[in-house]
C-alpha cells in the first residue's frame, strides 16, 4: 500500500483536496479531525493538567486553550507532545485498516507534516498551495479568526515556497475547483501501479 502524505499552510485548499482523494475511492486520515475527537475525550484530561482551566465537562474548550497559547506560544509544544501521539496511533489504526481491507493507497492529511518530520513516514509528499493574498482571503472568512490569530498560525508553519520545494506532487489550489480536481487525478493516475515502503516498515 502507498502511504501519500498531504499538507499544505492553513488556507491552502487541503479540504478540497482530500474531498477529491474520497471521491476517487482513495480514504483520507485528517489529523484535525482525529485532534477534535481527543479534545472531547481521550486528551482531554491531559490538555487540563498541563493548561488548567482550559476544560469543562470532560473536554476541551478550544478558545480557553487558544487563550492560553496565545498568551505563551512556547507552551505549543507541550501540546504538542500531549496530543501528538494520540494522532499518530490514530493514524496507525486507520492505515492499518485500509492495508487489511485491500486498498492500494492510503492518504493522511496532516497540516504540519513537514514541520514534524511526517516526511519520514508517508512514501509520497503532496503540498496543497495558492497565492498567499487568497490564502489570506480564505482564512479571514473563518469565524473568530482575527490577524493576530492568523500570523501566530503562520509563524508555526513552514514558508510555502519551502513546503512547494519539498513535495513530490504541489497542487495549485488558487484556480477554479475544476482545475484542481485535474491535478488531483493526474496525481493518482501517476500513482497507478507504484508500491509503498512506508507502511511495512513503519505502520504495519
Amino acid at each position: 500500500m502507498l502511504v501519500v502524505g498531504l499538507t499544505g499552510s492553513i488556507g491552502m485548499g487541503k479540504s478540497t483536496v482530500a474531498a477529491r482523494f474520497r471521491s476517487l475511492g482513495i480514504a483520507v486520515c485528517d489529523a484535525d479531525v482525529e485532534v477534535h475527537q481527543l479534545y472531547n475525550g481521550a486528551a482531554a484530561p491531559l490538555i487540563e493538567s498541563a493548561f488548567p482551566g482550559t476544560t469543562q465537562a470532560g473536554k476541551v474548550d478550544r478558545q480557553k486553550l487558544a487563550a492560553a497559547l496565545l498568551a505563551n506560544p512556547h507552551s505549543f509544544k507541550r501540546l504538542e507532545a500531549i496530543v501528538h501521539p494520540l494522532v499518530v496511533a490514530a493514524e496507525r489504526a486507520f492505515l492499518r485498516s485500509e492495508a487489511a481491507a485491500g486498498a492500494k493507497i492510503a492518504v493522511l492529511e496532516v497540516p504540519l507534516l513537514l514541520e514534524t518530520g511526517g516526511e519520514k513516514r508517508v512514501d509520497v509528499v503532496v503540498v496543497c498551495s495558492a497565492p498567499a493574498e487568497k490564502q489570506r482571503e480564505r482564512v479571514m472568512h473563518r469565524p473568530g479568526m482575527t490577524l493576530q490569530k492568523l500570523e501566530q498560525l503562520l509563524t508555526r508553519q513552514m514558508p510555502d515556497a519551502e513546503k512547494r520545494a519539498r513535495a513530490d506532487f504541489v497542487v495549485d489550489t488558487g484556480g477554479t475547483l475544476t482545475e484542481t480536481e485535474l491535478q488531483v487525478d493526474r496525481f493518482v493516475e501517476s500513482l497507478r501501479g507504484r508500491t509503498g515502503k512506508a507502511y511495512g516498515s513503519i505502520w504495519a
